[in-house]
This record gives structure tokens, sequence and C-alpha cells, in this order.
């Protein structure tokens, strides 16, 4: 089984515990719209890697690790969509949850699905339960204030906002907290691993705003030119697309080299070299230094 097809099952199986006949049935409807169909599910394909590079002694606590960290990914998706925000139509190809069930249903599914994934996190902890604390914590930091995705999402509301301090929030700290928590439901040092999320996570927001300049919105699934439209902080804006890409190379190269000498070190480069190619795929840009770029990532993995 692929590791998208295995997290996908344990989402499903996660959201049925957490579904009742006697529940309001269009919540559990908005829910599984928010989480399905899915996209790339690289951050909780990064925290079960990380977890089997550390040995993954628990499996049941690095696969709620995963998921829990996947279910908030999806509630930022739906809070970044509403109509306060970025007032998007699609989301993954279909409609946005606020589109589809109505704004106040949007809220409640992004706050329910945050909910669940701390009680699914802390449901998996029986047999290791004094990693919990760390895991939650570690978590927590990648989602709240002062540098978590919603402090990200609130650097948007500022008059002025650094670049890096936003992407390192927007997108980077979740990355961390994937990264980090895998080693940690392995029983393994968070700080050795974070410094791969935080690369890798700045190198996706990078890879975004890229995306938004130059792809369109059946390709992304999502609207495009959003950054100029609403005036956000972006990358493309501020180095100019061929600067931006390669400070995505860079970055990326950055990851790679910040995973430590394991067991699992090769799969990890293999999948950092594959999102990097599907992120940013070399089609797009003239041979020369990007495609030089992507050998050298594939040759490292």
């Amino acid at each position: 089984m692929s590791p998208i097809k295995h997290i996908d099952r344990a989402l499903e199986q996660a959201l049925k515990s957490h579904e009742s006949i006697k529940g309001p049935p269009s919540l559990s409807q908005a829910i599984r719209h928010a989480i399905f169909p899915g996209g790339a599910r690289i951050r909780p394909q990064l925290t079960l890697a990380v977890a089997q590079a550390c040995g993954n002694d628990d499996p049941q606590l690095s696969m709620a690790s995963a998921i829990g960290i996947e279910m908030i990914h999806c509630a930022s998706l739906v809070h970044d969509d509403l109509p306060c925000f970025d007032n998007a139509d699609m989301r993954r190809g279909q409609t946005s949850v606020h589109k589809e069930y109505g704004e106040r249903l949007a809220v409640l599914t992004g706050d329910a699905l945050i909910v669940m994934a701390y009680e699914t996190v802390a449901a998996a902890s029986r047999r290791s339960s004094q990693r919990l604390a760390p895991i939650i914590k570690t978590i927590s930091q990648g989602v709240g204030a002062p540098f978590g995705i919603i402090a990200g999402q609130s650097w948007e509301c500022e008059t002025q906002a650094n670049l890096s301090d936003y992407q390192r929030a927007k997108t980077g700290a979740l990355f961390a907290a994937a990264t980090s928590s895998g080693a940690q439901a392995a029983g393994a040092d968070a700080e050795t691993w974070k410094g791969l999320g935080e690369w890798l996570g700045e190198a996706y927001q990078i890879a975004d705003d890229i995306r938004d300049v130059l792809g369109d919105a059946q390709f992304l699934g999502k609207p495009a030119g959003q950054d100029q439209e609403h005036h956000r902080p972006s990358s493309a804006k501020e180095l100019g697309l061929n600067g931006a890409v390669e400070h995505f190379d860079l970055l990326v190269g950055k990851a790679v080299a910040s995973i430590p000498s394991c067991s699992g070190d090769r799969a990890l480069k293999k999948l950092v070299a594959f999102e990097a190619e599907r992120l940013l795929p070399s089609s797009w840009f003239e041979r020369g230094e990007r495609h030089i770029a992507i050998e050298t990532l594939r040759q490292a993995a």
C-alpha cells in the first residue's frame, strides 16, 4: 500500500470514530469534504518517514501524529478559504467548504478538525504516554501564536510583514511540527529533525508563491493570482520569478543536507527530491541552472 493510501485509510478510521447518527449530519459531511480528496499529504508523509528513520517503535503513535498534523493542515485550508480571508471558491479541485456548506459550517469544520487532531494523538499515546506531552507541545507551537500557522495567517492582517517571518509561520511552522513530532513519536530528539521541516516548509511557501503567478486554477486546484489580489507578501514579487526559483532550490538543498545519516536517510532524500520536482516541474523552465539543481537533488538521493 502506498504511503498516501495508508494515510487516507487512517484518516478514514479516525473520522469514523468521531461520527455518530445522533450528531449534526451537515458537520460530518463538511469535515469529510475538507479531508477528502486529499492533496499530496506531504506533511504526514514526512512525519511517518522521520519516525521510520528513527526506529518507529510505536507505529500507532507516529500515525496518529501524522494524521493529526494533516487534520490541522486541512483545518487551516478551510479557514484560509473563508470570505474574510481569500474568499476562494475552489480547493483541491472541488468547491471549498464554505462554498459548499456555508460560512458558519466552514468555521465550525475548521474548529472541529483542530480539536479532533489533538484527540486523535491523545488516544494513541497509551503505549508511550511519556511522549504525549512533548508531541502536543510541538504541534501546538506549529499551530498557535506567536510563530505557528495562526500567526502566519495573522501576518496577512498587518499593514507590513517581513517575508521570511511570514513564510516561516504560514507554512514552515507546521512542516517543522511534522518532522519534529515524527521523531518524538519514535522517542528520538526533535531538534535533530526540526531543520528539515523548517527548510522544506519555507520552500513550499515559495513554490506556492511561484505557482500562484505561473499556474492556472485547474492545475492548482484553487484560484490563481491570490497573492496580488489580496496584497499578501510574496517571494515572487519581492525576489522576481527567477530569484524565487533560485531561492526555492537553495532551500530544498538545505533541507536535503539537514537530513542526518540514518537507515532512512535515502528514502527521505528521495521524497524531498520528488516533491521539489512535483512543486516546480523542470518543464516549466528553460534548460539550464534549474535542471542542474534538480539533477543534483536526484543524485543526492
